[in-house]
């Protein structure tokens, strides 16, 4: 660890701005005291006195909380926060990106991914995600290959935990798999998914976390896989959900956006709606 040398004097404000940053990059990450204390040579007191600070910026301006843990192996950790201000900025940014563009695909399927290839919505919907999550016991977050990786990897990397990726098929490059078949799509077609045996640990809580919810088909083979892994599903995630489709029986899921298809008598098009899902009912 590079701290500072013993010959040349920090501010508080210097500590500040450097503690500030380091909580903001380890979000759910229990750090100790001591670190700050040994990579600033100074008393851990002053470190107390500067989190307490930090703690009331954070709070005041709802950039998150900053938890203190008491004890020989106790130290900070810190929980991201999303205002409500920015929570709304945020759906209207997707719904605005979702207007643009060819939305409504043939089988009425719905386009969204592009959403999740802009790296700065990317992160804010990983950052949302995570702050209902945050704080439950989550081990891993899962997801199936490949729209929604960046996602969860976003989202793991908040909750400060691993991802796992279900793949459609196995490759020797990850060794000894556990393959299931499930059913996909509203035309029963039976489908494979796989995943390494070293990818979760027994008795793990597991998030699924995906781009899109049409008819429930893969969740539920995600959640046959979690069974398998002898897991158990802490949550279900997705960025946005077909409103129209009829969906297999589902556990809770919660969806950041409903999409709909309507059709306008003005113009003879169907165009896509796009409204609040219930993942925001209890934020």
């Amino acid at each position: 660890m590079n701290g500072v040398t013993a010959d040349k004097k920090i501010k508080r404000n210097h500590r500040i701005v450097y503690i500030s940053q380091y909580l903001i990059e380890h979000p759910n990450e229990l750090v100790s005291l001591s670190y700050f204390v040994d990579y600033f040579d100074c008393a851990k007191s002053s470190i107390s006195e500067d989190l307490d600070f930090v703690r009331e910026v954070f709070e005041h301006n709802e950039l998150g909380v900053i938890q203190t843990i008491s004890g020989v192996s106790g130290g900070v950790i810190y929980y991201p926060q999303v205002p409500l201000a920015q929570q709304n900025q945020l759906f209207e940014e997707i719904a605005h990106k979702l207007k643009q563009g060819k939305r409504i695909l043939p089988g009425n399927y719905i386009y969204v991914s592009d959403v999740l290839q802009e790296a700065k919505l990317l992160n804010g919907i990983a950052k949302l995600i995570a702050t209902r999550y945050q704080g439950k016991g989550i081990d891993a977050v899962m997801t199936i290959e490949t729209k929604g990786i960046g996602l969860s990897v976003a989202v793991a990397r908040y909750l400060n935990v691993p991802y796992v990726v279900v793949r459609g098929d196995s490759s020797e490059a990850e060794g000894s798999t556990i393959s299931i078949n499930y059913i996909s799509g509203s035309l029963q077609t039976v489908k494979k998914m796989a995943l390494s045996k070293l990818s979760l640990t027994p008795q793990s809580n597991v998030l699924i976390v995906d781009d899109f919810l049409r008819n429930g088909g893969t969740v539920n083979g995600l959640l046959s896989m979690i069974e398998e892994f002898d897991c158990k599903p802490a949550g279900i995630c997705v960025l946005a959900q077909n409103a129209d489709q009829e969906k297999q029986t589902l556990p809770d899921y919660v969806a950041l956006l409903d999409a709909q298809i309507a059709y306008n008598k003005e113009t003879g098009n169907f165009e896509l709606q796009v409204k609040k899902g219930n993942f925001f009912d209890a934020m």
